[in-house]
């Protein structure tokens, strides 16, 4: 048996300001994100209770959050590719599930985002290239 572990964030409200929306359009009030960080097991199944046996993730929420809120996004993708940059310079994360959703959609309910999956060859490949996460 496979023995596999991650780190869920899930619901993280994040103070941002996404799309232009005219007179009349439905605003959403939140942007939350999901996050799965899948990382190696050894970070998760400790024999002693120290911080230098996990996998740190404060300063990662820290950046996200410093991301979402340094500016206009005209769209959902950018930030989250930003925050898939950022996740891509921790060599401890192997591969993660990132969803963004925005609500409400349309008469108060309702949510709607996007949502990526990037295997280890991808987030691999991120880290051999820039996609301007900064």
């Amino acid at each position: 048996m496979t023995t596999n572990a991650c780190i869920e964030l899930k619901d993280l409200k994040l103070q941002t300001q996404i799309g232009t929306y005219g007179p009349g359009a439905i605003v959403p009030k939140q942007h939350l994100l999901d996050l799965t960080l899948w990382i190696d097991p050894k970070l998760a199944l400790i024999s002693e209770d120290a911080m230098e046996n996990v996998f740190d993730y404060d300063p990662l929420v820290i950046e996200i959050e410093r991301l979402a809120g340094d500016g206009h996004y005209e769209t959902q993708e950018r930030l989250i590719t930003r925050i898939v940059g950022i996740c891509a310079k921790y060599s401890e994360i192997k591969s993660l599930e990132i969803s963004l959703r925005k609500l409400p959609v349309s008469a108060g309910s309702g949510s709607l985002g996007v949502r990526l999956l990037i295997d280890n060859a991808t987030l691999n490949n991120i880290r051999g290239h820039s996609i301007n996460a900064d």
